[in-house]
């Protein structure tokens, strides 16, 4: 149901099917011309026809399945991010309403003890001094236990005609009966002219009797959030459209609302099954996910960020461009780890040069065949059976070519998918970082306009610093990210403090007091530089500070500091990123690379992460990128994104320090995987015996083509333990081959290691390794072989006697002189072979 929409791979299915034809046509000519030569190659053939078929089926099915895969991973991953994002920043609502509801002034006027213009002004200048600092908020209201609106924050519905005087909603009266928050998303008319609003309402206190006097809501600017989180994780090609559901499946908000209005239930796919879905008469790839909460808040009930992508535009966009500057030797250095991020990549590329293999040794053992019998044959059938060769090879290169293109299609693909989504997760961790610390820096500007904690400041007693405590106590039960939270007067002397009073008495340092103090408006603050402080048991973490004025005369009478819980906090935040991925590391850096939170047990805040290719220092600039490298001998996928900043937040320079979210994917350790070059032997005769070259030992090496029967793949040897025998040739019998040799009596057959026998070092036994049938009278032996070659014809001529001048036991006691005397080939006597194994 994929095939037909994607044209790359459909075009490939044809290729392969063109060359399944060749192979049969090369089988019946075989058949036809030269039956009694190619009898002993025609089963190979069939059997190598049949693999290639097989092998068809399963890249056409596995590139299918990876494209797909990769689809939907990418849909996941903006889906799993969109949600998750929106849930951190509504937890931080549900925190702010706890709070606000709590302020003393704001409760004294919800109570009628505060009354009049200037009571009534003056709320309105507070509400709007916090919404001033908290731009999610499009208005905050306050309302009486009779649902009369005493003041509202935003000046422009305050100024509507009619004004907004009164609500009936019945979140006032559940508000009004609650002692947490309430969070509804629906029509009121607290926000007349709005389809719907999100608000979060809190009950408040009469100061003096503590019965419930009325309720404040703070209305979340719910479109513009959505805006912006569409904007951030939606696919910038805009192929596939962005959602976010209700528990009912409907559209709540549409990044394309033309596309998919709000309101319209669509199908979703939770488990990210491979299906297409059927919307509005179009077939789509779908991926939802919903959150699984963040500090116990698990969002608004059922909702869920989903991506839909029509399946004709699924398959457009490639990956390949982000891998074509990517060196060879790191492309096969990945690729080399195939097993380990993508079995059925490695078992594809595995059973392909089994194949490929298999081809090369059908014609190598044909030109054997070919040598053998020429003499034999005065006839054109020896003739007939070389062009069949010929044929089988330029098939096999053909067809081994676009299986090799076809793979790499599909590891890059596999790749591409694993570079997107780690580009995509370094701007989540920044984000998600940005839009933390926004809010750190809007709570520490807030709650240094507290009236208790002015008041207590401007005229400390031991009731004043107690009520001080209290509100902190207070503030730090709501807001669960802070380790601690302190108050300091003029002096820098700590009065009041949560997390334990060893604090109390002791002074901030004095450059921070000088930068507080300095400190022009209530708009401002100062973040203190992640370092170990003695606030957080000397580990490093961020510490925020506002001024806190007099409440009459505005100068400086001390400050708020509020030590963020950095340790779990980041590594909450890093963890969200990689989701469980273990093979995925993420970390916070500074542009230097210095650590200030990572995944990495091996990476502790402090220590320095050093990437190579400019990588940090690129991110550090603006660019946001991926790209595979070596780092600490592994193969990675690294990616690298600068903190931009989220709302006004980092809209000055200088204020906060700069971050970077890093992503290291690890596929495995470096290897040196680039292949030998090809031993090419230039053909100059068309006369004298024929030779049979081979690797044994990583050497080129000959033996006459007539002392062989043919070559076979190592893996059809039975291991066995070495029995008795002379010196050397015990370690040298690697096992039996069950096979009947042509024309003899054995029902099986030893096999021998050759390069030990000839060098004295135990070959390599490899996927490549073959053992050849030799025979000499009436006896056949296998030997263990590194690879096949070719089959060459020399003469005399070309023959030298060794130089190495090891006598009568050495088994090579000629040299081969090709490419004019370039390239020397050592000739295995068979007679001394027979000869080491008899004795």
């Amino acid at each position: 149901m994929f095939l037909p929409h994607m044209p790359d791979v459909a075009r490939c299915e044809l290729s392969l099917r063109e060359l399944n034809q060749m192979w049969r046509l090369i089988e019946s000519s075989a058949k036809m011309n030269c039956p009694a030569e190619a009898r002993l190659l025609l089963p190979a053939m069939v059997a190598t026809r049949t693999g290639f078929a097989h092998l068809e089926q399963a890249l056409v099915a596995n590139l299918v399945q990876e494209k797909v895969r990769h689809v939907l991973a990418e849909l996941g991953t903006q889906a799993r991010y969109a949600i998750d994002i929106l849930v951190r920043n509504l937890f931080e609502r549900t925190a702010d309403v706890g709070f606000l509801a709590s302020d003393a002034e704001l409760c004294r006027f919800v109570a009628g003890l505060d009354q009049g213009d200037g009571a009534r002004e003056a709320a309105r200048q507070r509400l709007a001094a916090y919404r001033a600092k908290y731009t999610v908020y499009d208005d905050i209201l306050l309302l009486d236990s009779e649902g009369r609106v005493l003041v509202q924050a935003d000046p422009s519905s305050a100024d509507a005609r009619p004004p907004l005087t009164y609500s009936r909603d019945p979140l006032l009266a559940q508000a009004l009966a609650g002692d947490g928050y309430l969070e509804v998303f629906r029509a009121t008319d607290l926000r007349p002219g709005k389809t719907r609003a999100l608000v979060y309402a809190h009950r408040m206190l009469h100061p003096d009797s503590g019965a419930p006097a009325g309720v404040l809501c703070l209305c979340f600017n719910f479109e513009q959030e959505m805006d912006a989180i569409f904007a951030a994780y939606r696919d910038p090609s805009q192929r596939a459209n962005m959602l976010l559901l209700d528990a009912d499946d409907r559209v709540i908000s549409s990044a394309d609302p033309l596309w998919i209005p709000a309101g319209v239930r669509v199908p979703t796919n939770a488990d990210g099954q491979p299906q297409l879905l059927m919307f509005g008469g179009r077939e789509y790839l779908v991926r939802t996910f919903s959150s699984a909460g963040y500090q116990g808040y698990p969002g608004p009930a059922g909702w869920k960020a989903q991506l839909m992508i029509p399946i004709d535009l699924a398959f457009r966009a490639s990956g390949a461009q982000a891998l074509d500057t990517v060196e060879p030797a790191l492309m096969q250095g990945l690729l080399s780890h195939a097993q380990a991020f993508s079995p059925s990549l490695h078992e594809l590329m595995s059973s392909v040069t089994r194949t490929t293999r298999t081809i090369e040794r059908i014609v190598w053992n044909g030109k054997v065949t070919s040598a053998a019998n020429d003499a034999n044959h005065a006839g054109g059938g020896i003739n007939k059976l070389n062009t069949v060769l010929d044929q089988i090879t330029e098939t096999g290169e053909r067809s081994d070519a676009l299986f090799s293109h076809s793979i790499q299609d599909l590891y890059q693909t596999v790749l591409a998918s694993s570079i997107s989504e780690a580009e995509l997760t370094s701007q989540l961790l920044v984000d998600m970082l940005d839009r933390n610390l926004y809010e750190r820096a809007n709570d520490c500007r807030w709650w240094a306009l507290s009236a208790q904690l002015r008041h207590g400041l401007a005229q400390p007693s031991p009731e004043q610093l107690a009520a001080i405590g209290a509100v902190l106590r207070h503030i730090n039960s709501l807001y669960t990210v802070y380790a601690r939270l302190f108050v300091y007067d003029r002096s820098g002397r700590i009065v009041a403090c949560t997390g334990g009073d060893e604090l109390i008495g002791q002074s901030v340092d004095a450059d921070t007091l000088g930068r507080v103090l300095a400190l022009r408006s209530e708009q401002d603050h100062y973040p203190q530089p992640f370092a170990p402080s003695p606030f957080y048991a000397g580990q490093p973490t961020y510490i925020y500070h506002a001024a806190i004025r007099h409440p009459e005369q505005g100068g400086v009478v001390g400050g708020i500091g509020v030590v963020f819980d950095a340790q779990p906090e980041l590594l909450n935040m890093l963890h969200s990123g990689v989701a469980g991925r273990a093979q995925m590391r993420a970390y916070f850096v500074t542009p230097d690379g210095s650590v200030l939170s990572s995944t990495d047990a091996a990476c502790a805040p402090g220590d320095r992460l050093r990437l190579d290719g400019g990588l940090l220092q690129q991110a550090a600039a603006g660019a946001v990128g991926a790209r595979i490298l070596q780092h600490d001998g592994q193969y990675v996928i690294a990616a690298c994104t600068g903190a931009a900043g989220y709302r006004e937040f980092r809209a000055a320079d200088g204020v906060e320090q700069p971050v970077l979210a890093v992503l290291l994917q690890a596929f495995g350790p470096v290897r040196n995987t680039l292949p030998a070059p090809a031993v090419r032997i230039e053909r100059l005769r068309d006369s004298g015996p024929d030779y049979a070259i081979f690797y044994a030992g990583r050497t080129l090496m000959a033996l006459r083509a007539a002392h062989i029967q043919e070559a076979l793949p190592f893996a059809r040897v039975q291991r066995t333990s070495s029995g008795g025998g002379a010196a050397g040739i015990a370690a040298a019998r690697l096992g039996m081959l069950d096979v009947a040799p042509a024309g003899g009596r054995q029902p099986c057959v030893w096999v021998f290691d050759l390069a030990l026998l000839a060098n004295g070092q135990p070959g390599h036994i490899s996927d490549n390794s073959q053992v050849m049938l030799v025979r000499h009278g009436d006896s056949v032996i296998g030997l263990l072989v590194d690879d096949l070659h070719s089959v060459q014809q020399f003469d005399s001529a070309d023959l030298s006697a060794s130089p190495l001048g090891l006598g009568d036991s050495a088994l090579a006691p000629r040299l081969i002189q090709a490419n004019q005397g370039q390239l020397l080939i050592q000739e295995i006597d068979i007679e001394r072979l027979f000869a080491r194994l008899r004795a």
